[in-house]
């Protein structure tokens, strides 16, 4: 059995090259990097797609627990607090994103659990209690994963339990802002054929701006729970099952929105709220899910998958917006309740044929989900509801195969691929408008129903040029359904709802490695057309009411290179470089003017990069040190499309962490120290308009100790 016990809260940011800690091999070279981006285990330097592979060992190093844990660590992958959502996340990649949290509207970029699809981006923030590895995918994913992918995936992979072997983990940290962090989990094994674990996680922080009214003590506040249950069976030598259950509660604070003057002057971060603050709550979100994956493998050359999943998510959320700015009532408060189930299943065939040089991967897919919504909005002069109840699904077969011709010397690759989709969504909603003590008077009361098809194609063609460099040309389509939009401007617009937005890219693509791959190069170039872009647009009467419309096309070029080098024994240096210029050509008003001039696109830095450094030392006296300093940095960007004047300023963010472990006569014990912001920079994570203009700071400096024994 083994034991061990870490003080471990947080460590430094990363850069995305090193996000799979690219650790060194007996020979000198960079480990290679295993993923699942194409539905099978391939090495990512064989992947003909632009990705970042976070493994194991930077999860555990770096304190990776949740979606919002990677922010700053993938360049063109911009991670966006919901000003009214603190466990919403909006993600954007390479442009391309949804600002809103509706529930009645879905992302542009796919979440996955274990395969299986997240349909709402509430709870998007939770932590996960046991993580084996996140892969994000840039640009669209329309064949393999379909599911209102435009702009890309973020596909999170929980670890296993392990056969035949039977431990204990314990972890527990402490940090500044009286954070805390203690994670169990227990593996069992029995026989060789069947084992379970089982893991907790409790993580909790201290907000960084005091409340001086009443209620929650402080806005920002940490406060999850996460658990997760595993049992897999290998039922026979070719059938194995897998079932996991995860939860995670969370009763945060939400941050702190902070008045700020336009660009580009700035405010200084909040230490503390206005007295008039009352009766400030915490949120309380709960998300569950079930899963059970069944491989079986039928032949040496195919495996047959089944993937069934079932989550649940249950949410309050509260906040308050600018209480004692402009008297002693708040420019508005707003709570929302959201409860949502859903169920997928999907079949894949995995295999291979004439002697490997066809692989293929086909399936067939199902996703139903059912939900409601409610939001209440106080204002001085009155309060408004809104109530909303959706039912959606989604039905898709999908294939793609890659060919290697017996020509060239099998250093040609062909692959194609598709995915028909068809969505059918709908939607009721009640909205009632209060004035004072008067009775309500209801403004809108309308159902709307809409179904979508969609054929997605992708192709590419890759050719190694030797045996560790590769080019690849790749085409492909990404979709994003129609839906219904609460804010519409009357009960027609709502019921007409709008349609699917399409981006097709073009890529291209070098994967590459040198000097006995001492120095690894990854770079991808692209070009999308975006169409039918499902934008807001004011009514120019009531700036609180917008209608969706699809009434954007846009044109989005960009780059993402990767770079690791090993510079002698121990050291290794790596950096990554984002761009991305995306440029609307057509919008249309609300009522039907064109408005491309005076829109830009949002959360898109035109440059970013990240640079670190890791260094292993040989043993010495008193033990083996690593050590690891880096630097994320991000060009400025506009906020809000239609607004100029909501500009986030660029920033850079240092971080570093040291741990001396193997000490002499205290085997299994490491003791580390981290930092993250160490220069203390004051930055805005996001900027909007709420009454005045506003803004939601990023974290200060956080800093603490991690200390790892095991036996």
């Amino acid at each position: 059995m083994k034991y061990s016990v870490a003080i471990l809260l947080a460590s430094a940011a990363y850069s995305s090259n090193a996000l799979a800690q690219d650790s060194q091999v007996e020979d000198g070279s960079l480990q290679e990097i295993i993923v699942t981006a194409q539905k099978r285990s391939e090495s990512l330097q064989d992947t003909p797609i632009s990705i970042a592979a976070i493994d194991s060992a930077a999860l555990e190093s770096r304190r990776i627990a949740s979606l919002t844990d990677i922010a700053g660590g993938v360049p063109n992958l911009q991670l966006s607090p919901h000003p009214n959502s603190a466990v919403s996340v909006r993600p954007i990649i390479r442009g391309v994103g949804e600002l809103s949290n509706n529930i009645t509207r879905d992302s542009p970029n796919a979440i996955y659990v274990d395969g299986v699809y997240v349909g709402r981006t509430q709870g998007l923030g939770t932590d996960l209690a046991e993580l084996e590895r996140i892969e994000v995918l840039r640009g669209p994913q329309g064949t393999l994963y379909g599911r209102n992918a435009t702009g890309g995936a973020i596909s999170f992979i929980t670890r296993a339990p392990e056969l035949g072997e039977t431990w204990v983990k314990q972890d527990i940290g402490i940090g500044n802002y009286d954070a805390f962090r203690a994670r169990t989990l227990v593996n069992l094994a029995f026989a060789d054929t069947v084992a379970f674990q089982l893991s907790y996680l409790r993580n909790s922080q201290d907000g960084f701006v005091k409340n001086l009214g009443t209620g929650a003590p402080r806005f920002g506040d940490v406060d999850r729970h996460a658990i997760r249950a595993a049992a897999l069976w290998k039922a026979m030598d070719n059938v194995e099952l897998r079932y996991t259950y995860d939860s995670a509660w969370i009763k945060d604070t939400s941050p702190f929105i902070q008045q700020v003057p336009f660009y580009p002057a700035e405010a200084k971060r909040a230490t503390q709220s206005n007295a008039a603050v009352r009766n400030f709550q915490p949120n309380d979100t709960q998300v569950q899910g079930h899963n059970l994956t069944i491989s079986w493998d039928a032949s040496d050359t195919l495996t047959v998958k089944s993937i069934t999943g079932y989550r649940r998510l249950n949410s309050f959320e509260y906040q308050d917006y600018h209480s004692g700015v402009l008297g002693l009532f708040p420019i508005f408060t707003v709570s929302d309740t959201v409860n949502q189930e859903q169920f997928t299943q999907e079949l894949q065939l995995i295999g291979s044929a004439i002697d490997q040089r066809l692989k293929y991967v086909a399936g067939i897919y199902y996703f139903t989900e059912n939900g409601d919504g409610f939001n209440t909005s106080v204002t001085p002069g009155g309060r408004s509801t809104s109530a909303v109840d959706f039912k959606n699904s989604a039905y898709a077969v999908f294939g793609q195969a890659t060919f290697t011709p017996a020509l060239l010397d099998d250093r040609l690759h062909i692959t194609v691929g598709a995915r028909w989709s068809k969505d059918k969504r709908d939607a009721t909603l009640v909205k009632t408008n209060f004035a004072g003590v008067a009775p309500g008077v209801v403004a809108i009361n309308e159902h709307g129903r809409r179904s979508f098809q969609d054929f997605s194609p992708t192709g590419t063609i890759a050719f190694d040029i030797n045996r560790d460099v590769n080019v690849y040309a790749k085409l492909s389509k990404g979709y994003k359904t129609g839906g219904f939009n609460p804010a519409a401007s009357s009960a027609a617009t709502f019921a007409r709802g709008f349609g699917p937005e399409t981006l097709i890219s073009y890529e291209l693509g070098l994967k590459s490695e040198f000097f006995d791959r001492r120095v690894r190069l990854n770079v991808a170039a692209f070009y999308n057309d975006y169409k039918d872009i499902q934008l807001n647009v004011l009514d120019p009467v009531n700036p609180r009411v917008n209608d969706v419309l699809n009434a954007g096309k846009a044109k989005i070029t960009g780059l993402e290179v990767d770079l690791s080098a090993r510079i002698f024994k121990g050291m290794t240096l790596s950096a990554s470089y984002g761009r991305v210029n995306p440029k609307y050509k057509k919008v249309i008003d609300f009522t039907g003017n064109d408005v491309t001039s005076g829109f830009h696109f949002t959360n898109a830095p035109k440059n970013s990069f990240t640079v670190a450094a890791d260094y292993s030392s040989p043993e010495t006296g008193i033990g083996k040190f690593d050590v690891n300093v880096n630097y994320a940095w991000q060009d400025r960007y506009t906020a809000i499309a239609n607004d100029p004047r909501y500009i986030v300023g660029s920033n850079g963010l240092l971080g570093a962490r040291i741990s001396l472990s193997k000490i002499p006569g205290l085997d299994g014990l490491k003791i580390a120290a981290w930092g993250r912001n160490l220069t203390n920079e004051n930055y805005y994570a996001t900027s909007f308009p709420a009454g005045v203009p506003s803004a939601i700071f990023g974290a200060p400096r956080t800093y603490g100790l991690d200390l790892t024994v095991e036996f």
